[in-house]
């Protein structure tokens, strides 16, 4: 170390800084550091990843190819340089630098797990299966890893072995209870079984709560949670059909001249339709949501125009069906029964349409 830096305080405090997230201010203590050492790869490295974690990709790249200049058998600067790569989707450069970083430390997990992100993003099913191996080999090199169980169970979920999937992020998460990422991905396979599983959809929704919480900048677990918010609006429809229907045909047996026990007898049957079917729903809706998931999807539910025009559209049709066994005389009330029910269908096709353009981009 030269006078000015004679025990390498700045780039002890660049790290110190980087890992508390204070990334602007560990990029300055890096470039103090190297106006003194302009050749020191770790140097170089470490501040290509504060450029990097602060959005600035051109320059993080020139320094990770600065540091590999310097040394060009740096593993840090080939997985810095893979990293910067990959983000900016040029994969076949990002693939070869990851290799090399494998061939020069074949025992270091960092190497396979980076390599194995690199062949996850390809659409081809060899290379996915590749990407799957190379995880499985950053867990052999460090079981204590979370990172390295996570991928296993991202490549095992895209290759559809979701039972794989499903142990290497529960492990995932014993290792890191607070990977927002492990959260969303578990629960996205509880989610795909709810139709045969008991409680699935409730696993489900704690774990996009639990992946939200601890992520308040990931879109993807508050968009599951809007997903699921809009799929049990949108399955009350037809408990608001069943009773809509039911109510149509009394009033209009009535209005063709039912009396007495008849009358009575077919506002009756409507009734217990509509508080049957309702009644029925609510009790399963607060089964399947336990208090402690209401207050969460609630609000996820009222920021979600899809959600709240489905819920809108329903109320509307169930709303309408309780006021025609009263109103039934009322010619023009009895006409919105058509508009209504069409208004509804359209509503589902078109929230749902717009629900999916919520979707976050990967």
């Amino acid at each position: 170390m030269t006078a000015t830096d004679p025990t390498g305080r700045d780039l002890r405090q660049a790290d110190a800084l980087y890992d508390l997230g204070r990334y602007e201010q560990a990029a300055e203590a890096a470039a103090r550091h190297l106006a003194a050492h302009p050749d020191d790869a770790t140097a170089l490295v470490l501040l290509a990843r504060c450029r990097h974690r602060l959005g600035d990709e051109a320059e993080a790249l020139d320094l990770a190819e600065r540091a590999l200049r310097a040394e060009p058998d740096s593993v840090g600067g080939w997985l810095m340089r893979t990293h910067v790569l990959l983000s900016t989707r040029r994969y076949e450069q990002a693939e070869e630098s990851a290799r090399r970083a494998v061939a020069l430390a074949p025992h270091l997990w960092a190497t396979h797990y980076t390599l194995g992100t690199v062949l996850d993003r390809s659409v081809h099913l060899e290379r996915k299966r590749a990407a799957y191996e190379a995880a499985r080999t950053a867990v052999s090199l460090a079981p204590e890893e979370s990172d390295a169980h996570f991928l296993v169970g991202l490549t095992a979920q895209r290759l559809g072995n979701h039972e794989v999937a499903e142990r290497a992020y529960e492990t995932a998460l014993r290792l890191d209870p607070e990977s927002s990422e492990a959260h969303n991905n578990l629960s996205l396979l509880h989610l795909r079984r709810r139709w045969w599983r008991p409680g699935s959809w409730t696993k489900a929704a704690e774990g996009f709560v639990q992946s939200a919480a601890l992520d308040l900048d990931d879109r993807q677990a508050r968009y599951n949670l809007e997903t699921m918010a809009w799929g049990t609006v949108a399955g009350s429809r037809w408990v608001a059909l069943a009773g809509f229907v039911a109510a149509s045909m009394a009033s209009v047996h009535l209005r063709s001249g039912a009396e007495g026990s008849d009358a009575i007898i077919g506002v009756l049957l409507a009734a217990t339709v509509m508080i049957g079917g309702w009644g029925g729903w609510f009790l399963w809706l607060t089964r399947r949501v336990p208090p402690r998931l209401r207050r969460p999807l609630l609000l996820v539910s009222r920021g979600c125009k899809p959600v709240v025009a489905m819920a809108v559209a329903v109320a509307l049709m169930a709303l309408h069906s309780a006021l025609t066994l009263v109103l039934w005389r009322v010619s023009a009330f009895g006409s919105l029964a058509f508009p209504l029910f069409w208004g509804a269908i359209i509503t589902y096709w078109v929230s749902r349409a717009r629900l999916q353009r919520r979707a976050p981009k990967n």
